[in-house]
């Protein structure tokens, strides 16, 4: 019998397009319809979905995909985390992978290159809001790229006929090395 290789998949990571929407729409329609990680409970139209890619990269947001063996297989961007203009440096992160490849470094992959770009652009903070206590994916990885709990919001969605729980996390994308300058974003 011949020896198998547990070889890391060749992952690449680019700006996403609107040519990836159906594959990012059949992503998300999963989390959506199986999972706490959407507090949405219809999946949105790959239409909708490229609707809400043009707000972010309007507001000059990030949005990336993960793509391997010519397959989108994950995305991520960052969001507007609240609309008051003194939030403009803190911004959340969203990050799905395709629930085949769950496992092979794609959501590794995707948020560390989300965290490389936020932190160049001259965001702050980064701040994750994940549906359930029960995403132990999400939350370790999201701990293994520095993200600490910094809260808990007890009940804040129903979904599945149950209340669920969004964890926040939050990390820093600045070193502060004495006062900060307000960033060019």
């Amino acid at each position: 019998m011949p020896a198998t290789t547990d070889k890391k998949p060749n992952v690449s990571i680019r700006n996403c397009e609107v040519g990836d929407m159906a594959a990012i729409q059949r992503i998300y329609a999963h989390y959506v319809e199986n999972s706490l990680a959407s507090f949405e409970e219809m999946p949105p139209s790959a239409e909708e979905m490229a609707n809400r890619r043009d707000i972010i990269l309007q507001k000059n947001h990030p949005y990336i995909v993960a793509e391997m063996d010519g397959k989108v297989v994950g995305f991520a961007y960052a969001s507007t985390f609240r609309p008051r203009s003194a939030y403009r440096f803190t911004v959340e992160d969203s990050i799905y992978v395709d629930p085949a490849v769950i496992g092979k470094g794609i959501g590794s992959a995707l948020i560390e290159r989300l965290i490389n770009i936020c932190s160049e652009m001259g965001f702050h903070q980064m701040v994750a809001v994940i549906g359930g206590n029960e995403n132990s994916y999400s939350i370790k990885l999201h701990e293994r790229f520095g993200f600490v709990q910094a809260g808990i919001l007890d009940d804040a969605g129903y979904k599945f006929e149950r209340w669920v729980n969004a964890i926040i996390m939050q990390r820093s994308l600045v070193q502060i090395t004495g006062e900060d300058e307000e960033p060019a974003i």
